[in-house]
């Protein structure tokens, strides 16, 4: 896989460290410049049949509420392109529909499981659980070619890909508001609608996925590239060496740094039942970003085993991480002061909490 694949977040942390005897407590949570905080949208739920077409014009789609527009991965800089997105759901399926500006719409790649962002493309990532494992992403181009795929781990976990796996059931439909493929006109805009069937995301044979009043860990991603014309034909542009110039980045929820396979620091999706709703993140997930945050440190070598037990202060609370070493690995805990819970980094990255 290529960069876009190891797109990772890396924040600042304030470590603790002794200074002259005097101990220096880690405040995290509460300085958003240092902490950027998943971005939150709430989805409202449908009793109308929606027709997947590209265009959104049912009366449910009109009452749904536009996402922020999509930033730099990082979170600083402004595309100069707008993306946004809207979604809504039933006891059967979720939806998603999603604008996309662009005054040269253009894609080649039509076989389904093909690199799809080597095209201009969007793409979603969820992670139903929450627990940074087993989750899925799909990808979409112009053309409406998809590349739908199910990872058990990040990347950077040493995680096996399944390529081959499909989202049966799926129906996705473009819409354009230009000419695809077409140099000789400026463009609009495309427009892309998705219904994804809840059973996919089914872990067992009877299990049945509801969405009522819960909310996942969803992210969004709008890959962009620089075109050259060969031929009167569109492609990704090269630098003066035949290499191609870098990729765009630009995502619903910043990652912090160009790293997509975080899902630590993806957006929080609500699923509202009376539309009415509103959510705020969990204050425990505020401690599981922190660990994440020492356990990425540690495997880097810039924290040591006796650092991470050093306390900290989430959220006006101080909590002390504990290091646990055990045959097939460690762990690294902390008992919330705010559910009464644990929760427990395991080393391959899954959190779970008991």
């Amino acid at each position: 896989m290529n960069s876009k694949h190891l797109r990772s977040k890396s924040v600042s942390v304030l470590l603790v460290f002794m200074v002259f005897g005097l101990l220096a407590y880690k405040s995290y949570g509460q300085n958003k410049t240092k902490d950027q905080i998943p971005r939150v949208y709430v989805s409202n739920r449908t009793t109308e049949k929606i027709k997947i077409d590209g265009i959104g014009d049912e009366r449910s789609w009109q009452n749904a509420k536009y996402s922020d527009p999509f930033v730099d991965i990082v979170g600083i800089k402004k595309p100069p392109l707008a993306t946004t997105f809207k979604m809504l759901w039933d006891a059967e399926y979720i939806y998603f529909f999603a604008e996309l500006e662009d005054p040269h719409i253009w894609a080649t790649l039509k076989q389904r499981d093909t690199i799809v962002y080597y095209n201009n493309d969007f793409e979603i990532f969820i992670d139903p659980d929450g627990d940074s494992h087993n989750y899925y992403e799909f990808e979409f181009n112009a053309m409406n070619t998809i590349w739908d795929l199910f990872l058990t781990k990040p990347y950077r976990n040493g995680n096996v890909v399944l390529n081959d796996w499909d989202a049966n059931g799926l129906e996705s439909a473009v819409h354009i508001d230009g000419t695809l493929n077409s140099p000789n006109d400026i463009d609009n805009k495309w427009s892309i609608e998705i219904a994804i069937p809840l059973r996919v995301f089914n872990v067992s044979y009877d299990e049945k996925t509801g969405l009522r009043d819960k909310f996942w860990r969803i992210n969004f991603s709008r890959v962009h590239w620089e075109f050259q014309l060969e031929n009167g034909k569109y492609g990704r542009k090269k630098n003066a060496d035949g290499t191609y110039i870098r990729e765009n980045n630009w995502v619903w929820s910043p990652q912090g740094v160009i790293a997509m396979h975080r899902p630590e620091t993806w957006g929080y999706v609500y699923f509202s039942e009376d539309g009415k709703s509103s959510f705020t993140s969990p204050k425990d997930d505020y401690i599981k970003r922190y660990l994440y945050k020492l356990h990425n440190n540690f495997k880097s070598n810039e924290l040591s085993s006796n650092s991470i037990k050093t306390p900290a202060t989430i959220l006006d609370k101080i909590i002390i991480p504990e290091f646990e070493t055990h045959e097939s690995g460690y762990n690294i805990c902390v008992v919330s002061p705010f559910s009464g819970k644990k929760i427990i980094l395991k080393e391959d990255g899954k959190v779970i909490e008991k």
